[in-house]
């Protein structure tokens, strides 16, 4: 192993570097740096080292969710231990400006949520993080077009609390769209051209792609002019694909070209996820064969097609897991049916509460850098990075279904 001292920090490699100066022998410090290859563009910017194969620069693909699919690494006892310990973050040292990845620690305390769009999903996510976020938010500042709404919305909230105790909820107030990135975590439910109940489009999601990708560029770009450091929330649909596009295109200078100045891959999170298994769990709790995914379930992938839902990781069926799929990819259909548009669901289960769990550094389902695409898998935000679950063993055909849908996302964008 190579250790160097660089920008205040403990920087250690499987290989010598050069320009990092003269080894040095490790600092106390408690966070550990490991420098790994990675594509500048499709690679992650940082992540929580899980496994040592991932010091190879395997943390970037598919592979970071299987321990079976890693390679053994040798390294000396004192890095063997920071990773058991969960001290080691990687870094990508052939992404733009990586060094100041050494010096970046997440902020303690409660945090700022600015929300843009207040329509059907923007408010009943607002409602819950009003009443539940009490304990991780300071405040929430939301933003319309409509000055009516904003102003609606801001009378609602104020006018919930409890008697004796007014302290307990978040205060939510307007905000105009100067103000949107001052602040700790920044969330996008605006959409466009949402196809009315009783339409024939049979991917409802993905006829939302062109016109919310634009909007979407607008303020991916105006958090690179803002130079936010907090994390960028994807919820409108489709919400994978949304979620690369803020990327990409807040790394985009002003004739368009890759300059990596923008949001980091970790900095943005799609938020689709968090319904699908919910709706998993839906189906699960009222039939005795899919029952199975309540204890050892698992979903994997995209908000809509390409998810993939597995009964269990330890005793995975391949039809019990296609049937439950197909299920709850459907299941927006089937409120549609009803003929209502199925949006309270996603909202909470999605929104609301999967930004909690992020907020609380919990584990949560949502869409992470993996692969050059936002894959939805369980995650959580930790003081070393992201971390990815990392499971014993996925089986074979589970892991060509996961590999599946980066390939779909891929197509897409």
């Amino acid at each position: 192993m190579y250790y160097y001292n660089f920008n205040g920090a403990t920087l250690v490699s499987l290989i010598p570097l050069e320009g990092l100066g003269p080894e040095a022998e490790p600092s106390n410090s408690w966070r550990l740096f490991a420098a790994v290859p990675g594509d500048p563009v499709l690679g992650r910017a940082s992540f929580k080292v899980t496994h040592l194969g991932q010091l190879t620069g395997a943390g970037h693909g598919l592979e970071a969710l299987d321990a079976s699919r890693l390679a053994q690494v040798q390294v000396d006892e004192r890095i063997a231990r920071a990773v058991e310990d969960g001290r080691v973050t990687a870094v990508n040292i052939s992404r733009p400006g990586w060094e100041k990845l050494v010096k970046w620690s997440p902020s303690s305390g409660k945090k700022r949520v600015n929300i843009v769009a207040i329509g059907d999903v923007g408010s009943t996510l607002l409602t819950g993080l009003k009443l539940l976020g009490g304990d991780v938010i300071s405040s929430i500042g939301i933003c319309d077009l409509s000055e009516q709404i904003t102003a609606r919305w801001e009378f609602e909230m104020g006018q919930i609390n409890l008697p004796w105790d007014y302290n307990v909820f978040p205060e939510v107030e307007v905000i105009s769209q100067e103000n949107l990135f001052d602040c700790d975590m920044f969330v996008f439910v605006a959409s466009k051209g949402i196809p009315p109940v009783g339409s024939q489009v049979k991917d409802v999601r993905m006829a939302q792609f062109e016109a919310n990708a634009g909007i979407v560029k607008h303020y991916a770009k105006l958090a690179r002019e803002k130079d936010f450091q907090g994390l960028w929330c994807a919820v409108s649909d489709p919400v994978d694909p949304l979620a690369k596009t803020a990327y990409l295109e807040s790394n985009k200078d002003g004739n368009g070209a890759w300059d990596g100045q923008g949001l980091r891959p970790e900095q943005v999170q799609g938020f689709g996820l968090g319904v699908m298994n919910a709706r998993a769990a839906y189906f699960a709790r009222r039939d005795p064969r899919l029952a199975s995914f309540l204890t050892e379930g698992r979903s994997y992938g995209p908000h809509g097609t390409g998810l993939w839902v597995a009964n269990s990781i330890q005793n995975y069926d391949e039809e019990i897991s296609r049937e439950l799929t197909q299920l709850t990819v459907t299941a927006n259909l089937k409120m549609r049916e009803i003929g209502f548009k199925p949006y309270v669901a996603p909202a909470l289960s999605s929104g609301a509460l999967s930004l909690l769990l992020t907020l609380r550094g919990a584990w949560h389902c949502g869409s992470v850098f993996l692969d050059g695409v936002y894959m939805g898998v369980k995650n959580r935000y930790t003081p070393a990075g992201v971390e990815t679950e990392l499971l014993p063993h996925i089986p074979d055909q589970l892991f060509g279904h996961i590999r599946e849908a980066a390939e779909h996302l891929k197509t897409i964008l």
